[in-house]
């Protein structure tokens, strides 16, 4: 039992990641780069135009500040380490830095799941219910949706995690994957994962199938909502409420579902490995775009803030 002990915890990982193509390495560190850069600035500006213009002060604009920081916390918790292992010959991380990351990227990823299941109940009040909206989504219940997603991921990761770096790794240290991630963390394991296996199906099931079927279900309310109004314009004043809504949810529960869904004994790694480079780089970079560009709110808040904040200069947007 001590020499089990003895070898359960390994001083570092081996991150194999890209490493089988090391042509594409150098291309791809150039372009995670850039997508971390944009990432960073694209959720920054939400939350600053979110927290500084007082007509964003709403429980949509709360929930969008609230997903930019946790696209920014998930994203720094898995790309600097990647393109440091892009950049070199070195591909390892520490045993505590791979635990890190793995406790981290687990709770935020099954937050993001919870809090675009939040978000899509708010716009179903927001176009199902709009006499009473103010009401159905009054602070206190803006401030209890968040914090229980926020915990509830926390939760969910404390467990699973714990779990999983309970098993005994037997030697192994090398992971087949550019971050610590527990489908890997188990095929490194040399007893029965039966038990976390079940633990990791009941928690994606909890986590990802139950707020997509919250998801579709306020969708489907609020498609047969709109179906009912009898203008063009209102129909389109609608559907671009909640177009880039559905645009991250399409990006997000789309590369998840691959990831999470599948057994922890697969072959499919190098598939596995650009999906989660989508949903890892890719996806935290798009969100704050789509809401940028298909948002009128977010860019007239921009234009006000760099126009009269910055430049001391107010135009007739600065009193929309």
């Amino acid at each position: 039992m001590m020499g089990i002990a003895n070898v359960s915890s390994p001083e570092v990982f081996v991150l194999l990641g890209f490493s089988a193509r090391p042509s594409l390495e150098s291309i791809l560190f150039i372009i995670v780069l850039g997508f971390y850069v944009v990432s960073i600035l694209g959720n920054g500006i939400i939350i600053l135009v979110s927290c500084m213009d007082v007509h964003l002060h709403t429980p949509m604009y709360f929930f969008l500040a609230n997903l930019s920081f946790l696209d920014i916390s998930f994203t720094t918790s898995i790309v600097p380490q990647l393109l440091v292992n892009l950049w070199g010959p070195q591909k390892t991380i520490s045993y505590g830095g791979c635990v890190v990351q793995f406790y981290i990227s687990h709770w935020l990823g099954a937050t993001e799941c919870v809090f675009l299941a939040v978000m899509s109940y708010d716009r179903y009040a927001a176009i199902c219910r709009p006499l009473n909206y103010t009401i159905i989504m009054h602070p206190q219940l803006c401030l209890s949706l968040a914090l229980a997603s926020w915990l509830g991921g926390l939760t969910t990761s404390m467990v699973g995690s714990t779990l999983t770096m309970l098993l005994p790794l037997c030697g192994n240290n090398r992971i087949d994957h550019f971050f610590c991630e527990m489908p890997l963390i188990m095929q490194l394991t040399c007893v029965d994962t039966s038990l976390n296996e079940v633990e990791m199906y009941v928690a994606s099931f909890i986590f990802v199938v139950l707020p997509l079927g919250l998801i579709l279900v306020s969708y489907g309310h609020i498609a047969w909502a709109v179906m009912k109004i009898r203008s063009a314009e209102g129909r389109r004043k609608a559907f671009n409420t909640c177009s880039s809504h559905v645009a991250v949810v399409a990006l997000f529960y789309g590369s998840i579902i691959f990831m999470y869904l599948q057994p922890a004994k697969s072959n499919s790694h190098e598939q596995g490995k650009f999906i989660a480079l989508f949903y890892t780089v890719i996806t935290p970079m798009l969100n704050p775009l789509i809401y940028t560009l298909r948002n009128k709110d977010v860019k007239t808040a921009l234009r006000h803030i760099v126009l009269e904040k910055c430049c001391g200069f107010a135009g007739p947007w600065g009193h929309i």
